[in-house]
């Protein structure tokens, strides 16, 4: 039986991304997922064995909403997210909405606008401000570690872009606008925070460099977007989505608040995946080497002139709980669960820093497919979204 106290949890994009929410089925314990939205019957058929047979199941996402809930999953293609949210925060809901917020800056707005409407309250899931080793990295910089910071730089290695993203819908722009805004909104939304600044101005360079080339799949077979090892060399395979025209390769120059300069390099075909971010202040580097919980923050503090493999100092990433994204994925929503509640009303990622990664994550795609024409970011409309926060 359902307790009175506990959050009756919906979930719209119950498969993939959607699994998440299964953090939040607690019978007994606060929280319960009670209405799974999917349009494929077999993820539907395995959340009645997830959630237990009374679970309420739909592929239309309109009739969940009209459910008795308190909060509400929203893990759909990225397109999705804009018109679903609207309509759960107009519906009184508090809504996790799945990164990124939207694919465009004016779909980000109408979200916020949405939300400060005072219907529903959003959350929205950057859920690597929650992994260990992002927010040790946090708490040094904002000790002082490395002084104040004046440069933030991030390379992202991808080996499973070819599976992942230009198989299936990511790989078109009417879907996600690029994918320095699918994929980079996690890294952009980082730099932001552990600089404790937004970015003001952009410009960027990207291509079709490998896959825009290599074997299609007819329109009518299904989409096999799943990572697969075997899967190497990148030239080498096929079965790719029907429509790519998005780039496979971008970089990013940033400037930032305060006089701070960054960068950021995504690439979709290298042989291992790792995000490498290094912030530099005035006193001093920091870099995390590898993004696993247990690989190790590295600090270079002292001056010398020729390059030190071993560090002056070497830190491990907050302690985590396990699950998928580096430990991240039952943090961030433990703080959804306190969210929706009400036992907390301030969170650790933020709706204004998440609309400010699609923006840059935007107005970057703008000035790469014009030359590197540089491109002015729109400020936030409304104040507030500290970015340190």
């Amino acid at each position: 039986m359902l307790k009175e106290q506990e959050l009756r949890i919906g979930v719209i994009g119950a498969g993939g991304r959607g699994r998440v929410a299964a953090h939040a089925h607690l019978p007994g314990k606060g929280s319960r997922v009670t209405a799974c939205c999917d349009t494929n019957p077999e993820t539907l058929a395995a959340c009645r064995e997830l959630y237990g047979a009374e679970l309420f199941t739909t592929a239309d996402w309109r009739e969940l909403l009209a459910q008795s809930l308190d909060a509400i999953f929203i893990c759909t293609p990225d397109f999705l997210h804009e018109e679903q949210a609207v309509a759960a925060l107009a519906a009184g809901k508090t809504v996790y909405l799945e990164k990124p917020m939207a694919i465009t800056v004016a779909g980000c707005d109408r979200v916020l606008a949405a939300a400060a409407a005072g219907g529903g309250r959003l959350f929205v899931g950057h859920n690597m401000r929650y992994m260990g080793i992002i927010r040790k990295m946090k708490v040094l910089i904002d000790a002082g570690t490395v002084g104040e910071v004046k440069s933030v730089w991030c390379r992202h290695f991808i080996s499973y872009g070819g599976d992942a993203y230009f198989r299936d819908w990511h790989a078109e722009r009417k879907n996600t606008t690029g994918l320095l805004l699918q994929k980079g909104a996690h890294d952009l939304d980082v730099i932001h925070w552990l600089s404790g600044a937004y970015t003001t101005r952009v410009s960027a360079f990207g291509n079709l460099a490998v896959y825009g080339g290599l074997p299609r799949r007819n329109p009518e077979e299904p989409a096999q977007a799943k990572f697969n090892a075997a899967h190497w060399p990148p030239p080498a395979q096929s079965g790719f989505n029907p429509v790519i025209d998005i780039e496979d390769q971008n970089v990013v120059i940033l400037q930032m608040e305060r006089g701070i300069l960054g960068a950021y390099l995504q690439c979709h075909f290298t042989p291992d995946a790792c995000r490498n971010y290094t912030v530099i202040g005035t006193e001093g580097r920091i870099e995390n080497l590898g993004d696993s919980p247990d690989s190790p923050i590295a600090v270079w503090n002292r001056r010398t002139d020729s390059y030190r493999l071993f560090p002056d100092q070497v830190h491990r990433g907050e302690e985590t709980v396990g699950g998928e994204h580096g430990g991240a994925d039952p943090v961030i929503v433990k703080e959804f669960l306190d969210f929706a509640s009400g036992r907390i009303t301030v969170t650790t990622a933020t709706p204004e820093a998440a609309r400010m990664a699609v923006a840059v994550g935007c107005q970057a795609t703008e000035s790469l497919r014009n030359g590197g024409q540089p491109q002015d970011i729109p400020p936030l409309p409304t104040a507030g979204g500290n970015p340190r926060s």
